[in-house]
């Protein structure tokens, strides 16, 4: 399969990864819609597939966001600029960038402003929150506001930094916590999220991380990326053992939850990013009265990207091994598969 190009770099037509419904996910031709002023062209080079966009393959939906007509999937991608913004905003040709897939729309609704993540008015790439859907970044070529690129640094692998987004939600939900150093970490849920922010943790001085999953390969790469030691999910006593300074619950289930109230200190903090289902959940929420724990809950992130981009290309956060399988585009059903398998995946990209 290929793409048509016009001799502006703007394409009239690419492939994409394109979500028709629950077990309904095709690879097929789309139409690529002219730039704007302010917008860019990107050719993708890796996308990697979230829980989201499992969500949605499965289900036709992630929460209250239920499809109402196809959509292009996907919000974690790099690639390269082939042709820039017409007003000169943004990078120039040819440059490396990573994507910031969020953009915000004024509103009445009372935020805190300096957490634009927060806001009412934001929409997210690959989301079916809103009709008509924001569209995702799946596709051999994309048409993005240059306001979402992030310039890469020279020598940073395009596939490492593939994980620019997801580690920044990790690096968001670590910073939620306050100062690391010298603390105990607990990180329950071991999934990409969980590993990035072992990783996050590491290179923010925790003396000690504990990871804890259902799965053996999970845990072998939370070792890989700072895990001091891990612990199986099922293991309650020795959960509680830990006694955390700091919780991060990445497991998105209440059994999880449960958990790290249980393995969190007197005093200690949890915070929750994995994201739990609608409606309400049966935890043992008297822990946190009792302990006086502070709660925080941790969503998506704002310019905590930049920081991620910069770690990335100084070697300071190592998240190599949080990538475990690699596919082609025309893969993308067998690659979604290997994802959804948390027994033997870490992140799964897929490349364009």
């Amino acid at each position: 399969m290929s793409s048509s190009s016009t001799p502006d770099a703007t394409p009239e037509a690419t492939i994409a990864v394109v979500a028709h419904g629950a077990d309904d996910l095709r690879v097929e031709r789309i139409a690529v819609r002219p730039p704007g002023p302010g917008e860019a062209v990107v050719a993708v080079a890796y996308g990697g597939i979230c829980g989201s966009d499992l969500h949605y393959w499965r289900h036709g939906a992630v929460g209250q966001s239920v499809l109402r007509a196809p959509m292009v999937l996907g919000h974690e991608v790099v690639g390269t600029v082939v042709r820039a913004a017409a007003d000169g905003t943004g990078p120039a040709a040819g440059t490396r960038v990573a994507v910031h897939p969020a953009t915000h729309e004024d509103t009445d609704a009372r935020y805190p402003h300096d957490r634009p993540n927060l806001s009412p008015g934001v929409r997210y790439l690959g989301s079916a929150a809103r009709f008509p859907h924001t569209e995702g970044a799946f596709a051999r070529e994309i048409v993005l506001p240059s306001a979402m690129l992030r310039a890469l640094p020279a020598g940073l692998d395009l596939r490492l930094a593939a994980l620019a987004e997801p580690a920044a939600v990790a690096w968001h939900a670590v910073a939620q916590a306050g100062d690391l150093r010298g603390k105990r970490v607990l990180v329950v849920g071991s999934g990409p999220i969980g590993a990035l922010a072992v990783a996050v943790a590491a290179r923010a001085g925790a003396a000690e991380i504990v990871a804890v999953d259902l799965h053996a390969k999970p845990l072998e790469i939370a070792t890989a990326v700072g895990a001091t030691r891990t612990l199986h999910a099922g293991d309650a006593e020795g959960i509680a053992a830990v006694d955390a300074d700091v919780v991060i619950e990445s497991s998105g289930n209440h059994r999880g939850l449960a958990s790290a109230l249980a393995g969190a200190t007197r005093g200690g903090t949890v915070v929750m990013v994995g994201l739990l289902p609608n409606g309400d959940q049966p935890v043992p929420i008297a822990h946190a009265i009792t302990r006086e724990l502070r709660m925080v809950g941790s969503f998506r992130f704002n310019d905590e990207i930049d920081h991620v981009i910069a770690a990335l290309a100084d070697g300071s956060l190592a998240v190599g091994p949080v990538v475990t399988h690699t596919f082609e585009l025309d893969d993308a059903l067998k690659a979604f598969t290997v994802a959804a398998d948390a027994s033997v995946s870490g992140k799964v990209l897929l490349t364009f």
